[in-house]
């Protein structure tokens, strides 16, 4: 079966910028058919697409996929070819997002942008705090750079006893509940795997310092929802800011909305122009790399799921 290393296909949906970064790594834009080696697949919800269009088309050795967590993935990427995620494309608006969330948690902005009357003086500082962030990958390098000038001693927690730069201290998960009742501060930014799905429930949060927020940027199936409704409204913690949720959309009127001191934003961390340009990126270092020409980048690991 014939392989063309320059023809490269982009299912289901395409876009101009991921166009023009196919054709700037050197390669053309094709239709699939049996000449096309590498593919770009742009739709999160059809993982059985992928697998279908990878039988299909058993000349594939290549697929990008644009996003940085790949949990809905988990059975495609056990296929015996080579899969690339975004993973690290988006840490700098995510890290971004994360430090906001946990700065205007520490002000009770959720509080104060419904306050009608002055009320009281409260301040929670990042300030020389514990800050625990959950996960070792690209979005906490960034956020441990953004913390820097807070003075913050950082622990982090992920799969791999491996030193991470600007850290001061990193541990495995099996450390996490001897680790949350010194933290000030619990930033989420792990993959969903079956390691970390439920992570955060009652029995982790009841850990947790009262006087301690959680911020979760990671996917919403890492924390148990409904433990979490019930830590805020009964002062088990002293607030939360998320960007995903489980459910997610967030159906209206669900009880995280009037949870006590939760700031909810829409999964925005990053938006569909930073997404887009960002991941324009990687199709053009991968591309390359595809071509013998550079380094592979965000390769996912089967074993690990990310």
């Amino acid at each position: 079966m014939s392989l063309d290393r320059t023809k490269v296909a982009i299912l289901p949906k395409t876009f101009p910028a991921y166009e023009q970064a196919v054709l700037n790594s050197g390669c053309q834009l094709s239709a699939m058919d049996k000449e096309v080696g590498a593919l770009i697949w742009t739709d999160y919800s059809d993982p059985k697409g992928l697998e279908q269009t990878i039988l299909d088309n058993p000349q594939l050795v290549f697929v990008q996929l644009p996003f940085a967590g790949v949990d809905a993935f988990q059975d495609v990427i056990k296929m015996p070819i080579r899969f690339a995620c975004a993973k690290g494309s988006y840490r700098e608006p995510v890290a971004e997002h994360a430090l906001m969330l946990c700065m205007a948690l520490g002000r009770v902005i959720p509080e104060r942008v419904r306050a009608k009357s002055w009320g009281r003086k409260f301040a929670a500082s990042l300030y020389d705090a514990n800050v625990l962030i959950v996960g070792g990958g690209g979005i906490t390098e960034e956020l441990i750079k953004l913390l820097s000038p807070f003075r913050a001693k950082i622990t982090v927690v992920r799969n791999r006893d491996i030193p991470l730069e600007g850290a001061d201290s990193v541990h495995t998960l099996d450390s996490l509940d001897s680790l949350l009742p010194t933290a000030d501060w619990v930033i989420l930014a792990c993959a969903l795997t079956d390691k970390t799905s439920g992570l955060v429930d009652s029995a982790r949060l009841a850990l947790m310092k009262e006087t301690a927020y959680l911020v979760n940027i990671a996917r919403g199936k890492v924390v148990v929802t409904d433990d979490l409704v019930q830590a805020l409204n009964e002062g088990v913690i002293a607030g939360a800011g998320v960007d995903v949720t489980d459910p997610e959309p967030l159906p209206d009127g669900h009880g995280l909305w009037e949870a006590k001191n939760m700031i909810i934003t829409p999964h925005t961390a990053d938006t569909n122009a930073q997404v887009i340009r960002l991941f324009s990126l990687r199709i053009m270092e991968n591309l390359a790399a595809y071509q013998g020409r550079g380094e592979w980048v965000g390769l996912v690991d089967p074993n690990l799921g990310y």
